[in-house]
């Protein structure tokens, strides 16, 4: 009710916010919440890139962003050879993992954490922008696949997470959901420990972690 109130907009002119039956309201309303909360015109929500081994998974998230044309230099490109727009290399872009080593990568624009000011799942909002790109543009799949992420148990990930608390790690809060604090702080205890960094959370990580 409360953002109904804030952001509910009557756009088909009839007298009343209906976001119920009026598309136009619908539609409208979605992007009044979204300049509310700090949506760049002209961005998009982010590029598909690869990430080769030099680059440490680790780097992933919000607080950690750099200029496009940093990721850039550090060997991060997009896939299918395009080459980032020039008017985004001198933006801000964050890495952005949500299976680590075991699915497809991304650089974020801001724009993609507004997304997330309405489901914080970083899935909700890479397959909103990933739509939206497809209705647009016509654009293909992800060309990343997905490994075989689903394998434990939410107990498991979160006595995983407990485990890396308990080393010093921030993985966020211990709630069994591999969030970006989570998987980084797998990658650099994985890297501390002589381990190829994955950045996700797997059955043998949850045995060397006990």
């Amino acid at each position: 009710p409360t953002s109904f109130l804030k952001h509910a907009v009557d756009f088909d002119g009839d007298g009343r916010a209906d976001i119920w039956n009026s598309t136009p309201d619908v539609l409208a309303s979605i992007a009044n919440y979204l300049v509310h909360y700090g949506w760049v015109k002209g961005r998009g929500w982010g590029f598909e890139v690869t990430v080769p081994e030099s680059v440490s998974c680790s780097l992933e998230g919000p607080d950690q962003g750099k200029k496009i044309s940093q990721w850039a230099d550090m060997g991060i490109k997009r896939v299918g050879g395009k080459p980032f727009p020039a008017s985004e290399l001198k933006a801000e872009g964050f890495l952005l993992m949500p299976a680590g080593r075991s699915g497809p990568a991304f650089v974020a624009t801001p724009n993609f954490y507004v997304l997330k000011q309405y489901n914080t799942s970083d899935l909700y909002a890479l397959f909103i922008g990933h739509g939206a790109d497809r209705i647009a543009h016509g654009d293909a799949n992800f060309a990343g696949s997905w490994g075989a992420v689903g394998g434990l148990h939410r107990s498991d990930i979160a006595a995983l997470q407990r485990s890396l608390e308990a080393k010093g790690y921030d993985v966020g809060s211990a709630d069994g959901l591999p969030g970006f604090k989570t998987r980084r702080s797998i990658g650099t205890w994985q890297a501390k420990n002589g381990r190829a960094a994955t950045c996700f959370p797997d059955a043998d990580l949850v045995a060397a972690l006990k």
